[in-house]
């Protein structure tokens, strides 16, 4: 078996559709600087499901790792040598890493980079939570809460077929989860942790009905922000955790998987992360 040499490149990237907005060249590419790996890439690629197969066959020995966004969350699957368990309680991969001997290794960071960055912010137990959407961001919510929540947890949707869904991944998490309809949205502000998974624009209209002295909001979004939910959260003295904290704790714990050096500089990587948002 050959030996790679220490000034031999190595590659990862980020592949999604759309991808151009993604901060995740900036976060990595932040921790190879601090981390001294010179001879590390990180690029994005616009990939969408039916482009996958072909852009993996062209993957060769230089590559490392890949970091997945939308769409490509669950269709990666039948790609992948293994999964982790953690990737495989909500069936999405986020993360793959490329072992030494060619094996394609699937994980989900953003389950773990979740309850990280609630932890980060005091929120380590809650007894209730609110989740506002569905689909593969939500799962991975309640996959956090499984953890973290010892009550119950209302999802709060669009339609009945997205009830279902997330009932069904609260049977197989083990989370007790209640639905509502999302005319009923406004309530889930009361509960002690409020999850936003929805994209741009959705939760603006729920800013006015923040209460006084709400709990802890996290939202995923991270461009734009604040969002207007987020501001009205910030104004009534309530603790907001965003979607940068999250991109930055799942994309620490990708650095480690395809480095692998431990710890990964998270302060470095969330100072490259907000340079780049204050530019946009």
């Amino acid at each position: 078996m050959t030996t790679r040499a220490a000034t031999d490149v190595r590659r990862a990237a980020v592949l999604g559709s759309p991808i151009a907005h993604s901060l995740s060249p900036v976060l990595h590419r932040a921790a190879y600087a601090e981390l001294g790996l010179a001879h590390w890439t990180y690029d994005r690629y616009e990939v969408d499901e039916a482009a996958l197969p072909g852009f993996f066959k062209r993957l060769d020995e230089s590559w490392a790792g890949l970091s997945l966004t939308m769409p490509l969350k669950r269709a990666v699957i039948p790609l992948l040598d293994e999964i982790t368990g953690t990737a495989s309680c909500v069936e999405a991969v986020n993360t793959v890493v490329l072992t030494g001997d060619g094996r394609r290794v699937g994980d989900n960071t953003d389950i773990p980079g979740m309850i990280a960055a609630l932890r980060e912010r005091g929120v380590e137990k809650v007894e209730c939570a609110a989740v506002l959407g569905a689909g593969a961001t939500a799962s991975s919510a309640l996959a956090a809460l499984s953890r973290i929540c010892t009550g119950p947890v209302t999802a709060y949707v669009r339609s009945e077929a997205r009830a279902d869904e997330m009932r069904g991944w609260g049977e197989r998490l083990g989370v007790p989860v209640r639905t509502a309809p999302w005319a009923d949205a406004p309530e889930a502000l009361r509960a002690p942790l409020v999850i936003a998974t929805t994209p741009a624009g959705t939760t603006d209209a729920l800013a006015a009905a923040v209460p006084d002295r709400p709990g802890t909001l996290f939202d995923v979004l991270y461009d734009p922000w604040p969002t207007d939910l987020a501001a009205a959260w910030s104004a009534r003295g309530g603790a907001v955790v965003g979607g940068l904290d999250l991109l930055v704790h799942q994309a620490v714990l990708q650095v480690e998987q395809m480095t692998g050096r431990t710890p990964a500089p998270l302060a470095a990587m969330r100072a490259a992360g907000e340079r780049a948002l204050a530019g946009r």
